[in-house]
């Protein structure tokens, strides 16, 4: 009788179920408020098609960028209510404030209240019961890891970190030679014996079986038969580096050594011609964008630089760029004077280097904006990996395999690496930072693009910067 796990959800189900139920739920409240209030604001029919789809546009792209789309926040109903009164609110003034695409504004005031109150309540009532149901034990991945050469507590911090509804049961060990406390693990995950591989994923409700091993010393006949038996019932089984870049969206640099090619070819979009256009097209407007912005707040920046920063408003840096060439960096700056005057030092969390104002620069991000003027000149573009310093390119070279891959495309203001990592400042901040720039440097697409725009919007609302 063939196995088949239980049912659950993947990331990629889960964040479209979000997304298409979200709307639904939205068009079926303001239609149930049309039928029992005076309400005739909005309208959904054959005539008025246009205004669907733009307030259907609205809330994609600003629940979006007030996470509504996150999963690690998408379980947490307080988190929700408040990134959903966010993304509501920023809708219906956008919404109110385009009447060529959307209706004029109603007489009766009343009814921008009902248009509101209609799309929050169905967007937290679909979201109840999405962390009722679909987030809850009985929609988890049940996972067990089988291998002889991996960190049972790192892969647990690693899925589980990433994914909330992946939860990993077990393991197998089929290193004999080698001893797990799990103790010092986790009360809830259980060491299975190699000899009960099926009966362990038939009892414990396994989902997935991801192996952890290069078995250079080769697999036992009896695991291995067991393997076969299931994969031949359909259930899956699915190599541990496979299962993490999908999960955590990063390049498990660290684990493949010498095997760093079987993730080449990079991205196809990194020769494409029709996407390097475009990609260049979007810096250059950013970038004129960017200076305009930078022009018009220039005045406030220079006082608060001369009560809270004092001395020069502008640094320049070298750093390396795409293809190992080096480049001055422009920013505003934002700690002491002389702040490296017994030479380089990582900049750390909450630095005693920064000023006041500085930590304001940093935090809302305003420091970065004279490197567009970076992009504008083609040395960045607006999203990349970001540049570092070449005395610390050096030695993370030399730590850490495949470092100077991240120079095959252009540095970057935003990146991939900077909305979804954290602050960088150590040798491991380094190694996760650079995952997420290989990631990006191997699935960068348009579509990819813009995640990080609207991520990094998040960034700056949310006043996350350092």
């Amino acid at each position: 009788m063939a196995l088949l796990p239980d049912i659950h959800f993947e990331i990629s189900e889960r964040k479209v179920l979000l997304r298409i139920l979200d709307l639904v739920f939205v068009f079926v409240c303001l239609q149930l408020i049309g039928n029992f209030f005076d309400f005739d604001y909005f309208t959904i029919s054959q005539q008025n098609w246009e205004w669907t789809i733009v307030l259907g546009g609205y809330l994609t792209v600003f629940g979006t960028v007030f996470e509504l789309y996150n999963l690690q926040q998408a379980s947490k109903f307080q988190i929700v209510l408040k990134n959903t009164l966010l993304a509501v609110s920023v809708t219906t003034l956008f919404f109110l404030l385009t009447p060529f695409y959307t209706p004029v504004l109603p007489e009766n005031r009343l009814q921008i209240i009902y248009f509101f109150l209609a799309m929050t309540i169905g967007i937290l009532f679909w979201r109840w019961l999405y962390i009722s149901l679909i987030s809850s034990p009985r929609f988890y991945k049940r996972v067990l890891v089988v291998g002889d050469s991996f960190d049972i507590k790192k892969i647990i911090n690693n899925l589980e970190g990433a994914d909330p509804n992946y939860k990993i049961v077990g393991f197998i060990n089929t290193d004999k030679t080698r001893t797990i406390d799990t103790q010092k693990i986790s009360d809830k995950v259980i060491e299975f014996p190699t000899e009960a591989l099926t009966r362990t994923v038939s009892q414990n409700g396994i989902s997935e079986i991801v192996v952890a091993s290069d078995y250079s010393d080769g697999v036992s006949k009896p695991l291995y038969l067991q393997l076969i038996n299931l994969l031949e019932s359909g259930f899956p089984i699915r190599e541990y580096m496979q299962v993490y870049e999908e999960i955590t969206q990063r390049i498990p640099v660290q684990y493949v050594d010498k095997d760093f090619y079987r993730y080449f070819p990079f991205s196809r979009s990194n020769q494409n011609k029709f996407y390097q256009f475009f990609h260049r097209l979007f810096d250059i407007l950013m970038a004129l964008l960017g200076i305009g912005f930078f022009i018009f707040i220039s005045p406030l920046i220079f006082i608060g630089n001369l009560f809270a920063n004092r001395g020069p408003l502008f640094y320049s840096q070298s750093r390396i760029g795409r293809n190992g060439r080096a480049f001055k960096i422009i920013k505003l700056r934002t700690m002491i004077k002389d702040a490296e005057k017994d030479g380089a030092v990582w900049a750390q969390k909450n630095d005693v280097r920064i000023t006041r104002f500085g930590k304001f620069l940093r935090r809302s991000r305003l420091d970065e904006i004279p490197q567009f003027f970076n992009v504008l000149f083609g040395e960045m573009s607006v999203i990349g990996p970001r540049p570092e310093r070449p005395v610390f390119v050096r030695g993370l070279s030399e730590q850490i395999p495949f470092y100077e891959t991240r120079h095959v495309v252009k540095p970057g203001l935003t990146g991939w690496a900077q909305v979804m990592g954290s602050y960088g400042s150590s040798k491991d901040d380094a190694l996760e930072k650079l995952q997420y720039d290989l990631y990006y440097i191997k699935h960068r697409n348009l579509f990819m693009d813009l995640s990080i725009v609207l991520k990094t919007i998040s960034t700056v609302i949310f006043y996350r910067g350092q």
